[in-house]
């Protein structure tokens, strides 16, 4: 599951940008200030979303406080300025992007899948026998790679990244987010039906009127 490290510190909107998160999927640690941040940076955090204005400083400048102390990981600004002086000078520290405030929660969350998507290419999972190896797009089992097509090949992968379970709408919306052709909800039982024949079906399970979650083992009903 993809870590989000949440620096703001207005209460009602951390709360609603916690709940937002944590429904599609994402473990989130929230705090406040920028001495909480420095704080709960660990190794499990995959994206840093950081308001500016804090109460005990600035966003930005502890953005540039990590960029030189070799942070990598990508931070994504919240704002309530709009002036292209602030803008330039959240990405010259090394921030990635930013939204400005008010701005849609579904903005937010597509800005935030694809900072996540460009810096996690690389990045192996394993589970139960099964290793994604991204940078030749292959799931190989006990060591030998399976025949999956591309959008079966994006499905695992977003199954086995998640250990909660995975919303039909939320794929729906990845395979199309990646440059796919369009899937409805009809062809994606399809995909996943002919994906449990190639994976096994013990390690795909349904979950009733929410969606997929993947299973090292086989441990609850796996039927369309």
């Amino acid at each position: 599951m993809n870590t989000i490290l949440l620096v703001e510190d207005d209460t009602a909107l951390r709360e609603g940008l916690t709940e937002l998160f944590s429904r599609d999927g994402y473990e989130v640690i929230a705090c406040g200030c920028l001495r909480e941040a420095r704080e709960k940076l660990t190794d499990a955090v995959q994206l840093i979303v950081m308001d500016v204005g804090l109460p005990d400083g600035d966003g930005v400048s502890l953005c540039k406080e990590w960029r030189e102390a070799g942070e990598t990981r990508p931070i994504l600004f919240l704002t309530a300025r709009g002036e292209e002086f602030d803008v330039v000078r959240g990405l010259d520290s090394g921030g990635n992007d930013y939204v400005t405030k008010p701005f849609r929660m579904q903005e937010l969350l597509s800005r935030v899948r694809v900072l996540l998507r460009g810096s996690q290419v690389a990045r192996p999972v394993s589970r139960g026998g099964f290793v994604v190896d991204r940078d030749r797009m292959q799931v190989l089992k006990d060591g030998e790679a399976l025949p999956l097509t591309l959008t079966e090949f994006k499905i695992v992968t977003m199954l086995m990244d998640h250990s909660a379970v995975v919303p039909r709408e939320r794929l729906l919306e990845v395979l199309w987010d990646d440059g796919g052709k369009f899937i409805d909800d009809n062809t994606l039982s399809v995909h996943m039906s002919r994906l449990r024949e190639k994976v096994g079906a013990e390690h795909i399970n349904t979950i009733r009127g929410v969606g997929y979650q993947w299973s090292d083992t086989s441990s609850a009903e796996s039927s369309c």
